[in-house]
């Protein structure tokens, strides 16, 4: 590579542009979310709700750039073959963006939207399997199928909203929800323990098994059939049980007061916790009549939002050649909004159901704010050259 690049910086590898884009996108999405539901803010959908709309883009797109991100910065170290940089990522990412932009219209250029996103799918999937085939990595194989199976699922939300697959929209909202989770666990199981082992001060070995493991992903796969394509709400919640159950097991094996040491750890940590509440709340959801949005947020908020802030943060650091021990000072703060603003969203409405727009509201800034905290610490670092002066 040579030491001068004729690009800049932020396109060196998949990380900084997708996370730069990714963080930029939780404060615009959800700051225009909250003016809608809040103030009737214009938003002009016409084939979906402005509550699917809003659904949509954290799935595929705040969580889909994060994704994007990880993926193409991990390939590269899992296989020692370069990913796009340079033209070819800028590219890659302006496809995201323009998918995005098109999105702020409504559903208005809903058509030119489904070819910017899903250009933008297929693109990703054949830049991160290109690598993983030519080195011969099949393990790697379940995370490229979630990435396609990602990719079919935004297919049938825009199939749905044109008309085509009447119930595409519900399918692919919550059907895409499942898989961000179900690829969160996936890496989880390599990544949170390795992390937390090299992290800590002092030797530690956490417990894993294979049985776990096999069983995680059987249950995983009954809830995901038996909640979006059997509509069998006693299997679903029986396999969530399950999954809650497996989940809370490897907390437990997982843990070491050592994590309290760094927000990159307790972090990956709690949301893995809140994962599991989002669980237990479909498990139960019919014993005490629960709104499905509860366990929604769960998984959105304090499973996806705080386990993509942790990652970016510590991918962020550590792949432009700062010591990890070296994080800005606000992290924790961005990481404790988010929390809060979980705790507050999932909690609260079942104690005062009364002020769930309050709750709405409160929460929505909390995120905002932990955002806009992280957009002011991390876009310099995603966007500067690293301090080593080497090319990553």
């Amino acid at each position: 590579m040579p030491n001068t690049p004729s690009h800049p910086p932020i396109f060196n590898l998949g990380f900084r542009p997708f996370f730069s884009g990714a963080c930029v996108f939780a404060v615009v999405s959800i700051g225009y979310w909250l003016c809608v539901y809040l103030f009737a803010a214009p938003l002009k959908v016409t084939v979906i709700t402005a509550f699917q709309w809003h659904a949509h883009e954290m799935i595929y797109g705040y969580s889909l750039a994060v994704i994007a991100g990880f993926l193409l910065t991990a390939v590269k170290n899992w296989t020692g073959l370069q990913t796009p940089q340079g033209l070819p990522l800028a590219a890659l990412f302006l496809l995201w963006v323009l998918a995005r932009l098109t999105w702020l219209f409504g559903t208005s250029l809903i058509e030119l939207a489904a070819w910017f996103d899903l250009t933008f799918v297929i693109t990703l999937i054949v830049a991160i399997s290109r690598p993983i085939i030519a080195t011969k990595q099949w393990r790697q194989l379940a995370i490229i199928s979630k990435l396609i199976l990602l990719g079919i699922g935004n297919s049938i939300f825009y199939l749905g909203a044109l008309g085509y697959i009447e119930p595409g929209v519900h399918l692919a909202l919550y059907g895409g929800l499942y898989l961000v989770i179900g690829l969160i666990l996936t890496i989880g199981r390599r990544i949170i323990p390795f992390f937390i082992e090299r992290g800590v001060e002092g030797q530690v070995k956490l417990f894993n098994s294979p049985w776990l493991d096999g069983s995680s992903l059987v249950f995983f796969l009954t809830f995901f059939i038996a909640e979006l394509f059997l509509q069998n709400d006693s299997l679903a919640e029986l396999a969530a049980a399950m999954l809650a159950l497996i989940t809370a097991v490897r907390i437990v094996g997982w843990y070491t007061s050592g994590i309290w040491q760094t927000p990159l750890l307790w972090s990956l940590f709690i949301a893995l916790g809140f994962i599991d509440f989002g669980f237990i709340l479909i498990a139960v959801r019919d014993w005490f009549s629960l709104s499905p949005f509860l366990a929604t947020h769960a998984f959105g908020v304090g499973g996806v939002g705080v386990i993509t802030m942790g990652m970016m943060a510590r991918v962020s650091i550590g792949h432009t050649g700062r010591p990890l021990k070296a994080l800005p000072a606000v992290l924790p703060y961005c990481l404790g909004l988010l929390l809060v603003g979980t705790l507050i969203r999932v909690l609260l409405p079942l104690i005062l159901e009364t002020y769930y727009t309050l709750w709405i509201a409160l929460a929505g800034c909390c995120w905002l704010l932990g955002f806009g905290l992280f957009c002011t610490a991390y876009l310099p670092i995603l966007s500067q050259e690293r301090p080593d002066k080497k090319y990553g």
